[in-house]
């Protein structure tokens, strides 16, 4: 008899609450969900806590916001309880994440390899030709072409494109055990966008890696992820398996679903979600 393998990630009862002068705004409310050495999709509309939920996680709720939970533990280590210090090691190291626009997470003044080359150092101890060959290495690793000369261009002289692969190079440098990707092909043609899924599927085969997959396309998450959470108004409405969503059962999944556009049918006007005030409940 095998013994069942321990979760990556385990999140009882979040939540994440701004305070503001108009009310308090609860971003994420009750999300509990475990994550094992898999792929896991999160989607929703704009504002309904997807991006929140990720930097919950990672410690990073801007303030006025504040995080609780009843348990968040990451590969046996209690992230509510554990210390700055070894969160700091933790983040960026075991723990990364792609945030979605490369022109607003890259730095305009460093040059690409000089941002991945420090995000090496601040978890390794390593000298300048040691960071650089992993800097390099990873460039490749996430399909560029030339290397060398992307590692010395700055953030503006690159596509949107080499952009989002350089941030996932730079997540990746560490070898990190999670990754969340926020929304990292939204601002992508169709062929890019392609390579970088291919490029996340591999890291997640080959190196046994835990992924949430943030994203507002329903098509593109079922046909990537194993599992995935529907959100709505801060809250997990339904949790299916990918191969499925289109099959989903709540009427805010199906509303969803309804509301693309087809290359199949020419409906006019599209489709408008109806919702239930129930949902937000």
């Amino acid at each position: 008899m095998t013994d069942t393998p321990r979760p990556l990630l385990e999140v009882e009862n979040m939540n994440v609450c701004f305070r503001m002068q108009s009310g308090d705004v609860e971003a994420v409310r009750n999300m509990s969900f475990t994550l094992g050495r898999e792929r896991l999709g999160i989607v929703g509309e704009s504002g309904s806590g997807k991006s929140q939920t990720g930097r919950a996680i990672l410690g990073l709720t801007p303030p006025p916001g504040t995080m609780t939970a009843d348990r968040l533990v990451f590969d046996g280590i209690d992230l509510l309880r554990a210390s700055r210090r070894k969160l700091r090691d933790i983040r960026g190291k075991r723990i990364a994440m792609v945030m979605q626009d490369p022109k607003y997470s890259l730095n305009p003044i460093m040059t690409i390899g000089a941002q991945i080359v420090e995000a090496y150092q601040a978890h390794n101890r390593a000298g300048a030709k040691e960071s650089r060959d992993h800097a390099l290495a990873m460039l490749e690793a996430v399909r560029i072409h030339d290397p060398q000369r992307v590692y010395d261009l700055y953030p503006h002289e690159v596509s949107g494109g080499m952009g989002q692969r350089a941030m996932i190079a730079m997540m990746l440098v560490t070898n990190p055990d999670l990754l969340i990707a926020d929304e990292p092909t939204s601002a992508l043609d169709v062929t890019v966008q392609a390579e970088v899924l291919r490029i996340l599927d591999e890291l997640v085969s080959e190196r046994g890696m835990g992924l949430i997959f943030i994203s507002h396309d329903l098509p593109l998450v079922s046909s990537f992820c194993n599992r995935v959470l529907v959100m709505y108004a801060g809250k997990v409405l339904e949790e299916v398996d990918a191969c499925n969503l289109d099959n989903a059962k709540h009427p805010y999944t199906r509303g969803l679903y309804r509301c693309l556009p087809s290359l199949k049918c020419d409906v006019k006007p599209l489709p408008v979600l109806q919702r239930d005030p129930q949902w937000a409940a």
